[in-house]
C-alpha cells in the first residue's frame, strides 16, 4: 500500500506540473477526512487515477474550480468541491487557505498556483514544499520529490507566513524544488540519505 501511494502521489505531482506550467490553478485533497461541499451537481462515478487515459480525465477536473478529491487508494471521489472551514490567511488567497484546512487530518494537498506557477504540497495544516513548474526538467525529479515527501513527513516543519521569506526560510533538496521549515541538520541527513553523498 506505501508503495501505491508512493505511486499516487508521483501520478498527482505530474499532473500538477503540467496544470502550473500552463499557468492554471488546481487543488488536489489526497485523502477523505475532510469536510467539503458539491459547487456543482454531478453525476460521477468515481474512477481510479491508475485507470488508461484517467491522467488527462484528472488535469481537465482539476482546472475546473474547487478541489479534487482522491482517496488514498488512487480513487478520484469528487470534483468541483468547496473546502468547508477554511480560514483565510495573511498573504494567501483562497486556495491556499483551502489547501491548508484540507491538509488537516493526514491529508496530501498538491497545489497548483496560476499567478506563481508553482506547485505547493501541504501536509498537517503546513505549508512544506514548493516546486517550480518552470524549472527545466523537473518532471524527471518527481520520483525524488516523492520519495523526499515520504521521508520528511511534516513533523518537524513549520508553517511559513510570508512567500516571500520562502528562499530564507527553505533548503533546496532538488534543482526547483525548496522545502520550507524544519531543522537544517534533520534535511541534510535525508539529504545524504536519498543521495548516498555526504
Amino acid at each position: 500500500m506505501k508503495n501505491n501511494f508512493k505511486k499516487l502521489e508521483e501520478k498527482i505531482l505530474k499532473i500538477a506540473i503540467s496544470i502550473a506550467k500552463d499557468g492554471k490553478g488546481a487543488i488536489f485533497v489526497i485523502g477523505t477526512k475532510v469536510k467539503y461541499e458539491k459547487l456543482l451537481k454531478q453525476k460521477f462515478e468515481p474512477f481510479s487515477i491508475f485507470d488508461e487515459g484517467a491522467e488527462k480525465l484528472v488535469k481537465s477536473l482539476g482546472m475546473i474550480d474547487g478541489a479534487v478529491i482522491i482517496d488514498k487508494e488512487g480513487k478520484v471521489r469528487e470534483y468541483g468541491v468547496m473546502i468547508k472551514k477554511a480560514r483565510a490567511f495573511l498573504g494567501y488567497g483562497t486556495r491556499h487557505a483551502a489547501a491548508i484546512t484540507a491538509s488537516k487530518n493526514k491529508n496530501t494537498v498538491i497545489l497548483c498556483s496560476e499567478e506563481e506557477q508553482k506547485v505547493k504540497i501541504f501536509k498537517d495544516g503546513r505549508y512544506i514544499m514548493q516546486i517550480d513548474a518552470l524549472q527545466k526538467n523537473v518532471e524527471k525529479s518527481v520520483p525524488k520529490i516523492s520519495t523526499t515527501l515520504e521521508s520528511l513527513g511534516a513533523g518537524f516543519l513549520g508553517t511559513i507566513g510570508v512567500v516571500s521569506l520562502a528562499p530564507a526560510l527553505g533548503i533546496a533538496l532538488i534543482p526547483g524544488v525548496l522545502v520550507f521549515g524544519g531543522s537544517y541538520f534533520a534535511i541534510k541527513k535525508i539529504i545524504e540519505k536519498i543521495t548516498g553523498k555526504k
